[in-house]
């Protein structure tokens, strides 16, 4: 399972496109963590300030029509989807909950 760090604004902006953020465009892919704790310190390092709920797409691999490619960043692997996130390849919604300092704390199940 791959996992994706997105606003919940975003997400719902077009709910029946496959999703496609911006860095789809400008880098040719989609940012995805290997590990809840990865997601964490994404959420953590590029959303603090985004207001709004903060979501976590659990994505299932073998359902995505475009290549994922497992490229270093800083010493880490990180899976990258070379294409859009087809609505259906996402098994899950997990939601970040931030502190009241607005760092991410835990992931737990959207309701």
């Amino acid at each position: 399972m791959l996992l994706h760090v997105v606003p919940l604004a975003d997400w719902s902006a077009a709910p029946d496109a496959p999703y496609a953020p911006a860095s789809l465009g400008a880098e040719g892919f989609v940012h995805c963590s290997p590990d809840e704790a990865a997601a964490l310190v994404i959420a953590d390092a590029r959303y603090r300030d985004v207001p709004g709920p903060l979501l976590v797409l659990v994505i299932d691999e073998e359902r995505l029509a475009g290549e994922v490619r497992w490229e270093g960043s800083g010493g880490t692997l990180f899976p990258h989807v070379y294409g859009p996130i087809e609505r259906d390849a996402v098994t899950s919604v997990l939601e970040v909950r931030r502190g009241a300092d607005g760092r991410a704390r835990e992931l737990t199940l959207r309701a």
